[in-house]
């Protein structure tokens, strides 16, 4: 299992656009309130951190610090080219976060509980920005909403087909990378894939 969760809008694979976690990364960005920054950072650039506790409701104290945390681990770094003000204003280091097979099987206590805190992290993150879609589904144009897609399948696979699906479609949603093709409408805009694939004990 590898999920990828570009956090915005990198390529798979681009050269020092995804940050490969190891264990140690891994327990630095495992937190709720740091993944939650660092997507914020990724997503709508540079930022201080009285601007992401506002966004996010939370304490300046606790952003600057976990803000702080993130840059140890590599996470963010300054952007000094911002000069506005005497606050110190970050961005994200790199594009993407990609979480490699090998530490679902680290027997590490401490990194067990990192990875378990980031599944569900992301898990919630993707809960979250459906459950805002449909929420706000009559704000958008109808050709949006004929466009978008809520649908899931139930297959019976090797995990080695698992892991061919999954590639593949990585694949496929990467080829559509910097793809816009504008029609002078102004139509395009963001659009989030999630992808989910996971066994499932037969009924």
């Amino acid at each position: 299992m590898e999920p990828v969760e570009p956090l915005e809008s990198a390529a798979a694979g681009a050269e020092g656009k995804i940050r490969q976690l190891d264990a140690r990364a891994l327990r630095g960005l495992a937190h709720p309130l740091r993944m939650e920054m660092l997507t914020a950072l990724r997503r709508g650039g540079p930022a201080t951190a009285s601007q992401l506790a506002a966004k996010l409701g939370e304490s300046s104290g606790a952003t600057s610090y976990h803000l702080r945390q993130l840059a140890a681990y590599g996470f963010v770094e300054d952007a000094p080219e911002q000069g506005k003000g005497r606050e110190r204003w970050w961005r994200a280091v790199h594009e993407g976060t990609e979480f490699g097979s090998g530490l679902m099987r680290d027997a590490d206590p401490e990194t067990r509980g990192a990875v378990d805190v980031f599944l569900h992290e992301i898990a919630h993150s993707h809960a979250r920005e459906v459950s805002t879609a449909i929420a706000t589904r009559y704000e958008w144009a109808q050709e949006w909403s004929e466009s978008t897609d809520l649908s899931n399948f139930t297959l019976r696979l090797t995990p080695g087909q698992t892991r061919e699906l999954s590639r593949r479609m990585h694949e496929l949603v990467n080829s559509y990378q910097d793809s816009v093709e504008e029609d002078g409408t102004g139509a395009a805009a963001r659009v989030r894939v999630h992808l989910h694939a996971f066994p499932q004990q037969d009924a």
